[in-house]
């Protein structure tokens, strides 16, 4: 064999190697890539199995309980004599992504509303309920398409409010603040009557000594397509409340519970004394 041939033949066989080579270098490449995309797709849906909502809570407080509760002069309470919203809280999931931070910027569209309708009675000035709220429920609710931000998720709660109404509702079956006492039934007679739903209606328990309890927070319910539904499928799971320790931090001795039946409920006017 000539030296040509064999210079020959060794280019051919360093040809098929590196050849050989590049091509098995292209393919574990496009297996890792294939994987990582198995694996990115994979993880979403995890997550979202996880926290799969199936109900939104749209919970309102009373501003005047609630600063009763927390014993502080709250005299921003005077101002807002209307149910507020106090959250928009699916039914799974808490803190669902910890990364996702609230940005008010993303809802300055939604501030004047906000204001009015979604208020910090207890920090007035700041936005750390919104911030609370946002990336404690927020960020679970966000796993539906139509929840999948910020402005989406704070938007849907002020046009889920708004249509619910239930501060007008009230009044038109004259269940108003006032010195006399209500039943439980008395108020949710009125709320299934109209809606055709059961609601969530929530009180302060009396203090040692007292036998009426405060009314409080109600909350409506609704499924995945913003239709309205029943708070609770059987009386007995009436007492299974959400806690939002964020609005009651300070409160000790006292905080939400489905109003007792037994029990005549008070319904504080705003412009009451302290």
């Amino acid at each position: 064999m000539t030296s040509t041939t064999t210079q020959q033949t060794n280019n051919w066989l360093h040809l098929g190697i590196s050849s050989w080579t590049k091509m098995a270098s292209l393919n574990l490449v496009a297996l890792l890539c294939f994987g990582l995309v198995v694996l990115v797709n994979s993880y979403p849906s995890f997550s979202r199995h996880e926290n799969q909502w199936t109900k939104l809570i749209l919970t309102h407080h009373w501003p005047k309980t609630l600063c009763t509760m927390e014993e502080v002069s709250c005299q921003t309470a005077d101002k807002f004599n209307y149910w507020t919203i106090h959250g928009l809280w699916p039914d799974k999931g808490q803190s669902c992504n910890r990364s996702w931070h609230f940005d008010v910027n993303d809802i300055k569209d939604l501030l004047p509303e906000m204001e009015i309708w979604w208020p910090d009675v207890l920090h007035p000035g700041t936005n750390e309920f919104w911030k609370h709220e946002w990336e404690k429920h927020g960020t679970c609710a966000a796993v539906a398409e139509s929840l999948n931000s910020e402005n989406k998720y704070f938007a849907k709660a002020l046009d889920l409010y708004k249509k619910v109404d239930l501060d007008s509702i009230l009044k038109k079956f004259n269940i108003v603040p006032s010195s006399k006492y209500y039943s439980l039934d008395n108020i949710r007679s009125v709320i299934d009557s109209f809606y055709k739903v059961k609601p969530k209606i929530q009180c302060v328990s009396p203090s040692q000594g007292e036998a009426v309890q405060t009314l409080g927070q109600i909350e409506i319910c609704f499924d995945k397509e913003y239709q309205l539904m029943d708070c609770v499928e059987y009386e007995e799971e009436l007492p299974n409340s959400i806690d939002d320790l964020f609005v009651f931090e300070s409160a000790q001795q006292s905080e939400f519970s489905v109003c007792d039946e037994s029990m005549p409920i008070y319904y504080p006017p705003a412009h009451e004394e302290y």
